[in-house]
């Protein structure tokens, strides 16, 4: 819907800082969303006003009033964005910081010898914690495989290891290798069948930015994202979780409230840069949907971005114009496959004889702005696997076009070692 649309594209970008230009480095196509998305111009606003205001939260004023009802209003727009009935919200310092806190409270009140479950695709962010704690807590941490070629993890794959001493389970929502998104829902689904009162955290960073978050179809107790990967700002995360998530034994100022989970005095500001990020993709649901609702408008603009970044990516690898597609560059390989329905915005690849690192200097001579995923503590776990030492990553937003994917195709074929 959104390419057959080339005014709303156009419309899209005017309101995102920095489109196509850098503020160090001029005219550039950004590529590198996964490692961090453009910011609204209504967030780069709403960070500098509420920057400038020197009142806190809970003090008897008018300007604390106001504070404690913006901070009230954004949760309950996160609710109709994530679509959460239940729960609360609240904010850290980032969303990894904000899973290890969630994937510790749920070891950390688990019987020893008891078991936590994850899988070889996930981030360290979800990965590491859950291997910590587990060992801090006297679990034992079970492993569930992904497939290497296709890089996704499956309910059925974590159905072949539960059994009913599982009391902690993450799942990474989409990966920022692969660009591949897992299906939350069956997999929680599969977790509970065998062990229906375990704890599911899930890691939502990468895949927050499409568009897509359905919180009550997933039954799971936690959820993570970094808004600075959905068009809002560095320097916080945001975290949902469950009701009987909240009421366990966590860390908290003593005699405090038993449901809070946040640590000192929160920014007003982080807050309101998502209800700015909640407006949006209202905004965005307006202009592809007649709904009224909030939430039929959010859901409506995550099925159009979900199509236009499959369009986009679709054009990546099969080529547009007269261009050859990455499938057709015999020096290219796609991670993945090159027909996978589970991709999000995302596609990596190597080039033939060619260190990654270098191919993305190249293309940043060339103002395309990508990135270089190494097989360190952050991706070996999906490119030891495939015998890869790096990978190039290709990762794109509703607001990239088709003609900045023509340029990027221009660039890498005749790229050659």
């Amino acid at each position: 819907m959104l390419q057959q649309k080339p005014e709303l594209i156009d419309a899209i970008r005017a309101r995102f800082a920095h489109v196509d230009a850098c503020p160090f480095q001029g005219p550039r196509i950004f590529f590198e969303n996964a490692g961090g998305a453009l910011t609204l111009k209504s967030v780069v606003e709403t960070s500098a006003k509420f920057a400038a205001i020197p009142d806190n939260q809970g003090r008897d004023n008018v300007a604390s009033h106001a504070l404690v009802n913006i901070i009230n209003k954004a949760k309950a727009d996160l609710s109709v964005f994530m679509n959460a009935s239940g729960g609360q919200f609240f904010v850290g310092e980032s969303g990894t910081e904000l899973l290890f806190r969630m994937i510790r409270t749920a070891c950390v009140n688990a019987q020893p010898g008891c078991k936590v479950i994850g899988s070889s695709i996930e981030h360290p962010a979800s990965r590491s914690a859950a291997r910590r704690w587990a060992e801090i807590a006297g679990l034992n941490y079970v492993n569930v495989p992904h497939d290497d070629a296709t890089g996704l993890v499956t309910a059925k794959d974590y159905r072949m290891l539960m059994t009913p001493d599982v009391v902690v389970a993450t799942v990474l929502h989409a990966s920022p290798v692969t660009g591949m998104g897992m299906d939350v829902a069956a997999i929680a689904h599969a977790i509970r069948e065998v062990a229906p009162e375990c704890f599911i955290i899930v890691d939502g960073i990468q895949h927050a930015a499409h568009g897509q978050m359905d919180l009550d179809s997933y039954n799971v107790d936690g959820y993570a994202i970094s808004p600075y990967k959905v068009f809002s700002r560095h320097g916080y995360g945001v975290a949902w979780i469950s009701d009987r998530l909240t009421a366990l034994p966590h860390d908290q100022l003593i005699d405090a409230p038993a449901e809070g989970w946040e640590f000192g005095t929160r920014d007003t500001g982080a807050y309101a840069t998502m209800s700015d990020v909640v407006e949006y993709f209202e905004w965005v649901g307006s202009q592809v949907s007649d709904a009224s609702d909030r939430r039929d408008r959010i859901v409506a603009a995550g099925q159009a971005i979900r199509a236009y970044e499959t369009h986009l990516t679709g054009a990546m690898i099969n080529g547009i114009g007269n261009l050859p597609g990455l499938r057709d560059m015999d020096h290219i390989k796609i991670l993945a496959g090159t027909d996978n329905p589970a991709r999000e915005g995302l596609v990596s690849v190597v080039v033939q004889d060619m260190p990654s690192a270098d191919v993305v200097t190249k293309l940043n001579t060339q103002g395309i702005r990508t990135h270089t995923r190494k097989a360190d503590h952050y991706s070996g776990n999906v490119l030891d696997p495939l015998g890869l030492n790096d990978c190039i990553r290709i990762s794109l937003c509703h607001y990239n076009t088709e003609h900045e994917v023509a340029q990027l195709l221009a660039a890498l074929k005749d790229l050659r070692a």
